[in-house]
């Protein structure tokens, strides 16, 4: 395959949902180009749970090893590059990658994954993904008894302490001053022996990502283990603007129950077309993605 720049399939994201999608085209013997600029949400994480088979695995070596089978099949290339814009014709599709060099294709994949936008908390960057963490799911297990925190409030902080509520017996929800619990959302906490803090988080005292507590806006500390908290989140990739695949109103790449964007021919897995961010779910979106652009391929030849 050196040489060539025409594609059946370009894949763009090279992680899990984009191997995922990869393999299920290589074994249909279809010519796939990944590109992948090497830059995975979960890469601040030291271990990845909740995925059957490599249950707190290094998140890059299960992505190393994927990589290593997904090659194995002989129409696949993986090329090392970030794509900075998209465009469509009638036939084909064309990516412009970083450095000017063209590659076309008949099908897309978008497996660009979503961006986190840290807030302005000093320690939070330090601590993310260690013990400042996003997923009970993911997590949770690991942190269980210890002393705990939710940055968070109203309907998000609520959901987050009811999950996190069988995991420890310590737990403080800090609102960051933000006062938009109900009456009722209050009762349920303090029936539920959840601590209410309201102050505004300044920063978060740690070591080498592990929390040792929080400063308050009163300048006051408060000790913690363990951090819970969402961050804001943007697509990894505008590609999808070029291409007019619409967004959902949580910034997600819109897509059918098969994968499919709104764009003919474009389809998109992983993070960047859902709100489930699990290594899991990747794969499971990935796999089905790949299968449907076999079957559009298909339909086309025949």
């Amino acid at each position: 395959m050196k040489g060539n720049t025409h594609f059946d399939v370009i894949i763009i994201g090279g992680s899990y949902a984009g191997l995922s999608a990869a393999m299920s085209l290589g074994r249909s013997l279809r010519r796939v180009l990944i590109i992948d600029s090497g830059l995975p949400c979960n890469r601040f994480t030291p271990n990845s749970h909740n995925f059957i088979t490599n249950d707190g695995a290094v998140p890059s070596k299960i992505a190393e090893k994927a990589k290593i089978e997904v090659l194995a099949y002989p129409t696949v290339q993986f090329c090392e590059g970030r794509a900075v814009s998209a465009s469509s014709q009638a036939d084909r599709f064309s990516i412009l990658l970083e450095g000017g060099i063209l590659y076309t294709a008949r099908k897309l994949v978008l497996a660009t994954g979503m961006r986190d936008i840290f807030p302005d908390i000093q320690g939070f960057a330090e601590c993310w993904g260690k013990t400042l963490i996003h997923c009970p799911y993911c997590h949770g297990y690991e942190s269980r008894g210890k002393k705990t925190a939710i940055i968070g409030s109203g309907e998000r902080g609520v959901h987050i302490a009811s999950l996190v509520n069988n995991l420890t017996g310590d737990l403080t929800v800090l609102t960051n001053g933000n006062k938009d619990f109900s009456e009722e959302q209050i009762t349920w906490l303090q029936e539920h022996n959840i601590c209410i803090e309201e102050g505004k988080v300044a920063s978060i005292i740690q070591q080498n990502g592990e929390v040792r507590g929080v400063v308050l806006g009163d300048a006051s500390f408060r000790p913690f283990e363990v951090l819970y908290a969402t961050a804001a989140l943007e697509q990894h990739s505008v590609i999808y603007r070029d291409l007019g695949c619409e967004l959902t109103e949580t910034g997600h790449i819109k897509v059918d129950q098969f994968q499919q964007t709104t764009m003919g021919g474009v389809f998109a897995c992983g993070d960047c077309s859902g709100m489930l961010r699990s290594v899991a779910n990747a794969v499971a979106t990935g796999n089905i993605a790949g299968a449907m652009v076999n079957q559009q391929l298909v339909h086309d030849e025949f």
